[in-house]
């Protein structure tokens, strides 16, 4: 192999290996979809109400919203439901919007409306008609139950947490302070 042609070999696996960086930066940069500091995606649920009435997370753009996906069969979500009924009562007049979307199976609106009736839930409840295969599932990657996100008046995840949380603690309470104090765009 001559010089030359080794010089060019060489130059084009340094070119490669430069693009290939550079990819690999940028991807590394990019917000997960769903995850924080992302643009909180959209997604379809229906009220319990007869007939249902789809709703949607544009329906609440401009607010400070805390969506909890969750189930009637999971453990853990009855063990944080009252914490997020106490932060409904005590931020709802300020501006919080709590939206619980049940990913129980398609049929299981009498269930889910009982589920509410039992825990004197105030705040709005939707069901995800497809269940845990559903948009909510697919769009946010949810990987458990209850999995909660955040979402800012600007539109972006603020926090995401898996599993079962007091969010009527000191820090879940300054974090929706703080959010709520902020201006919408």
């Amino acid at each position: 192999m001559t010089r030359k042609r080794l010089a060019v070999l060489l130059a084009l696996a340094a070119a490669a290996v430069v693009i290939w960086g550079g990819l690999r930066t940028l991807a590394m940069n990019e917000k997960p979809a769903g995850g924080v500091g992302a643009e909180a995606p959209d997604f379809k649920a229906v009220t319990l109400a007869e007939p249902p009435v789809a709703k949607s997370l544009s329906d609440y753009r401009g607010d400070v919203v805390l969506l909890n996906v969750w189930a009637t069969w999971c453990g853990p979500c009855r063990v944080e439901m009252p914490s997020i009924e106490q932060l409904h009562r005590s931020y709802a007049p300020k501006g919080l919007k709590v939206i619980a979307v049940s990913v129980d199976e398609p049929g299981m609106a009498p269930q889910i409306r009982s589920f509410v009736k039992e825990y004197g839930l105030t705040f709005e409840v939707l069901h995800d008609p497809e269940g845990q295969l559903g948009e909510l599932s697919r769009n946010y990657q949810t990987s458990g139950y209850p999995e909660t996100v955040v979402v800012g008046r600007d539109g972006i995840i603020r926090r995401r947490l898996l599993g079962a949380t007091d969010w009527n603690s000191d820090d879940n309470r300054a974090l929706i302070e703080r959010l709520l104090s902020e201006k919408a765009e």
